[in-house]
């Protein structure tokens, strides 16, 4: 695979740029809790956000009503909602259409 800046520009922005897809990707299959987030996405998705990072996106996806949280034992769990399932649906309809395109 070619590795020149722009195709390294390109991996930034659809991975740490787009962490919002991956979490929501990750919860919409099974509740999750935050501290392991970052080994899933590296396993799953191949790269490895910043555990701040994660803490950030969550919150804001909380806020945007696109996840739920609840605690349970001293964790707390976070699961998708009906909007946060849209959302990811919509975001991966208009990946097909770009990738049709390029």
């Amino acid at each position: 695979m070619i590795t020149s800046t722009p195709i390294k520009r390109l991996k930034r922005l659809l991975t740490s740029g787009n962490l919002w897809l991956y979490i929501l990707s990750l919860v919409k299959s099974r509740k999750i809790y935050a501290y392991e987030m970052d080994e899933l996405i590296e396993k799953e998705f191949f790269f490895k956000p910043g555990k701040i990072m994660i803490y950030i996106v969550l919150y804001r996806l909380e806020n945007e009503g696109l996840i739920t949280s609840k605690m349970e034992q001293r964790r707390k769990y976070y699961t998708i909602t009906k909007k946060g399932k849209d959302t990811l649906n919509s975001a991966r309809e208009y990946f097909k259409l770009l990738t049709n395109k390029l």
